[in-house]
């Protein structure tokens, strides 16, 4: 009986073949151009017919467009068309005007994408000065960062996370790919004179201390 019903199962999927690869790779291609947002190899296949292998024809379409002006590229655990790096000064026309991060902002970005989870605390540890509670909320806002899972430890303190829109927005696949010690140092990011112990830390010479109470604007003029 068992292998009667099996037998049907197998008759049914072989009604529903799937389509030849190529038209695979054209339905992924179309729902990545339309979509603003990076697309999960689930999310495609739930669009595609049934028995399609996204994972495969995506595969085959980041080959098709290496070397054009556009490109196939994973962000986190999902995939997206974006402009070759070296093209994107084509592109500045289209973009909209933008303001600098503040050092408080970079400072406290940079410690999260490379030490998630990481708490408030921890973070004011590392910069040697308190986190204002507005650089965090704009953080938050502008989707760069979210809450993690809370610690266990005392007082449950919630830790933050870098997000998707961060390593999309700096063309990462994961955060594995950030940039080291050297190349955070030429981006004035780091301190080029080591600290005690040899450790480069965030927010050397910096003046005063941030409060909460007195809360440093993410943005500069």
């Amino acid at each position: 009986m068992n292998d009667d019903v099996q037998d049907t199962e197998e008759k049914e999927e072989s009604l529903f073949e799937a389509p030849p690869m190529g038209e695979q790779e054209r339905m992924v291609e179309a729902v990545l151009f339309a979509s603003a947002e990076p697309v999960t190899v689930k999310d495609l296949e739930a669009r595609m017919p049934h028995g399609c292998d996204a994972a495969e024809a995506l595969v085959h379409l980041r080959k098709r467009y290496e070397g054009r002006g556009v490109r196939l590229v994973k962000v986190g655990d999902a995939w997206a068309m974006r402009t070759a790096p070296d093209l994107s000064f084509l592109m500045q026309k289209e973009t909209v005007e933008t303001r600098k991060l503040s050092r408080a902002a970079v400072e406290t970005l940079a410690i999260i994408a490379y030490h998630q989870p990481v708490t408030r605390a921890e973070i004011e540890e590392i910069r040697g000065v308190s986190v204002s509670r507005g650089t965090v909320d704009q953080l938050l806002e502008m989707e760069w960062i979210r809450f993690g899972r809370r610690k266990m430890t005392p007082g449950r303190p919630v830790t933050f996370v870098v997000t998707q829109d961060f390593l999309d927005h700096f063309g990462l696949e994961s955060a594995r790919d950030l940039p080291g010690l050297k190349e955070l140092r030429q981006a004035g990011l780091l301190e080029n004179r080591p600290a005690p112990g040899g450790t480069p830390q965030f927010g050397e010479g910096e003046d005063e201390p941030e409060t909460e109470e007195g809360q440093s604007e993410l943005f500069e003029d």
